[in-house]
């Protein structure tokens, strides 16, 4: 059985956002674990960047603290403390999500994995930053590797990076992490889902332990539709939520994962 949730086994919610169809965007899964109230960030993360003037303005607008990097660059941090660095730009014409940024404990392994094994281009790489920027394709986000020079933490809060790939590559890209001796989470698998598309998947782990989830095109491309209706059920389950009341009536607090 695939372990799609981590360790959290109880009731949880899961949302996608993003700027567009998964089939030619880079999407976020945001998971809500109802009896969780806090999680311990790691220094895995190190932030997702995207391009967007409007969302600069917003920030100031709403009065959301912002930090100046550099020319036309800000930082701002969601409510669980996770980076999100802002371009001042428009929105350009292909994903507005420009990358990803993990963090290594070696860089040059983790390009080897995620390149030699796993098949990425390597964009750019600047030695003496200890920065990688690795992508599949030119027009997609992309994939930046940074050497923190030490252990990577995943905290109790870490996520997975996930591709979808044609369905006849999974077996291979199973056996090619057997044959190199690479870590296999979990073995390629179907999962069923209630009145929906059947995927296959396998999850990998990277050299640090980050999480890698590739899954069949074909079946996955029915799944990540966009439901029009997405928004609007997000909020129902929001104001559904009473989580927090019921801890209050019952005098206990949330768990800290």
């Amino acid at each position: 059985m695939s372990t799609c949730n981590g360790p959290y086994d109880g009731k949880w919610s899961k949302t996608m956002v993003g700027f567009g169809p998964e089939d030619d965007h880079f999407v976020a899964e945001l998971t809500y674990n109802y009896g969780v109230g806090e999680y311990r960030l790691g220094n895995d993360f190190l932030g997702l960047t995207l391009q967007s003037s409007q969302a600069v303005s917003n920030a100031k607008r709403l009065n959301w603290p912002l930090t100046q990097v550099e020319e036309s660059l800000y930082m701002t941090e969601a409510p669980g403390g996770y980076r999100f660095y802002l371009i001042d730009k428009e929105l350009p014409n292909c994903d507005p999500v420009q990358k990803v940024s993990l963090a290594v404990s070696d860089l040059q392994r983790s390009v080897h994995y995620w390149s030699a094994l796993l098949g990425m281009k390597v964009i750019e790489k600047n030695e003496d930053k200890k920065i990688a920027l690795m992508g599949f394709s030119d027009n997609q986000c992309k994939l930046e590797l940074q050497d923190i020079g030490g252990a990577v933490d995943h905290g109790t809060a870490f996520g997975r990076i996930a591709f979808a790939c044609p369905r006849d590559q999974l077996p291979d890209i199973e056996a090619l992490m057997k044959k190199e001796k690479q870590k296999i989470l979990t073995p390629l698998v179907r999962l069923d889902t209630p009145g929906k598309a059947t995927v296959e998947v396998v999850i990998l782990a990277d050299p640090d332990g980050h999480e890698i989830c590739f899954v069949g095109d074909e079946a996955f491309r029915q799944l990540s539709a966009v439901d029009p209706k997405g928004n609007d059920l997000l909020d129902e389950a929001m104001a559904a939520d009473k989580s927090d009341e019921w801890f209050v009536k019952h005098n206990k607090q949330k768990a800290s994962a």
